[in-house]
């Protein structure tokens, strides 16, 4: 991998582990919690790797001090994989003993929700990325839990099935949308594909409009 794509993989991971560390004190899953720790792990790999690479890169001084802010960057991703095993280490107490996150994330613009699909949801079958949720509604699925167990972090080519219980992040309009599509009170709106020679027809037929515009203009301007 590149610097840049390490650096790409540490932001991405950075934001689901927290997600999972939020999600793993509201639902008290130590499962979720366990994930987090497996994910602080990987931090700690993509930071090393990431200092590796730099390291190999710095000739003379002034590449260390222009490659000094990717390994800042580095090590600021993660300190927040840190912070997110600090948050789970709150498991050990009960959740009457720690109300304050409940109220905390009640007041965030985007929230973390649990929501189920039922067998008369029209999402049902079809894939992540076919049903383009986070555009759809906003809401950014973090994990989704079947038969086999849990996902995080689900990639674009998975489907759903019913009974599938997916935990998301977002605000409470898009997921209260979603909580419609998933409970089957609400059909899912498929973007129409458009075909590929549709789209050149298309395209050459603006071209063509572009250039007889342009001959108009031109035409004008002779006449004075």
């Amino acid at each position: 991998m590149t610097v840049r794509e390490l650096l790409t993989e540490m932001k991405d991971t950075s934001e689901v582990i927290i997600d999972l560390a939020y999600a793993s004190l509201m639902y008290n899953s130590s499962t979720m919690a366990e994930k987090v720790r497996g994910l602080e792990d990987d931090m700690d790999d993509l930071k090393f790797a990431t200092r590796y690479k730099v390291l190999l890169s710095s000739r003379t001084r002034e590449d260390a001090r222009q490659l000094s802010g990717i390994l800042e960057v580095a090590s600021a991703a993660d300190r927040i994989s840190d912070a997110a095993s600090d948050i789970v280490s709150l498991l050990r107490f009960p959740p009457e003993k720690r109300p304050f996150i409940t109220e905390m994330l009640s007041e965030a613009d985007e929230k973390i929700r649990m929501i189920k699909i039922s067998s008369d949801s029209s999402m049902v079958g079809n894939t992540i990325g076919r049903l383009q949720i986070e555009a759809s509604t906003g809401c950014k699925i973090i994990a989704i839990k079947n038969r086999r167990g849990w996902t995080y972090d689900p990639e674009d080519e998975m489907k759903l099935r019913a009974n599938d219980v997916i935990i998301v992040r977002g605000t409470d309009d898009g997921a209260d949308l979603l909580v419609e599509y998933a409970a089957g009170r609400k059909e899912w709106e498929f973007e129409e594909i458009v075909p590929d020679d549709v789209i050149e027809d298309e395209a050459e037929e603006d071209l063509q409009n572009e250039e007889e515009l342009s001959e108009e203009i031109r035409g004008e301007g002779d006449e004075e």
